[in-house]
């Protein structure tokens, strides 16, 4: 059952330029230290970051708050499974709206698309419940 769909593009020189005039206060504010150590390990840093952003703001957007409503960047974290598929980690206040959006006796998924093709970047994130006796991938 789809209980929230969210999709962002972000134009990666924007990211650029931001990268270029707030650097770190940028990246600490928006960005878990995992998802900065995997950015800044990229040949591409800042396509790597705008991806990221897409996905966080395409998060909000499933989760049905937009970065309100007591949803914060740092409540977002995109994380890869061992498979390499992206997906969402979260918590606080993003956390607590997933709980309470997902029905009784299931359990929340995210479901995350990256790509980019310079000057874009586009996420595509896919909120769904399923029966907690569920064996999805790890």
């Amino acid at each position: 059952m789809i209980l929230g769909i969210g999709n962002d593009l972000v134009d990666i020189r924007r990211i650029e330029k931001t990268l270029e005039r707030f650097g770190e206060r940028f990246t600490f504010r928006v960005f878990s230290a995992e998802e900065r150590a995997k950015c800044e390990r990229r040949q591409n840093r800042a396509a790597s970051y705008a991806k990221r952003f897409a996905a966080k703001e395409a998060c909000s957007k499933a989760l049905g708050t937009g970065l309100a409503r007591g949803t914060y960047w740092s409540d977002m974290m995109v994380v890869n499974l061992r498979s390499g598929k992206p997906t969402m980690v979260l918590k606080g206040g993003a956390k607590a709206h997933l709980d309470r959006m997902t029905p009784p006796s299931m359990k929340a998924k995210i479901d995350v698309t990256l790509t980019d093709d310079f000057p874009l970047a586009q996420a595509i994130v896919i909120i769904s419940a399923q029966p907690e006796d569920f064996v999805h991938e790890s």
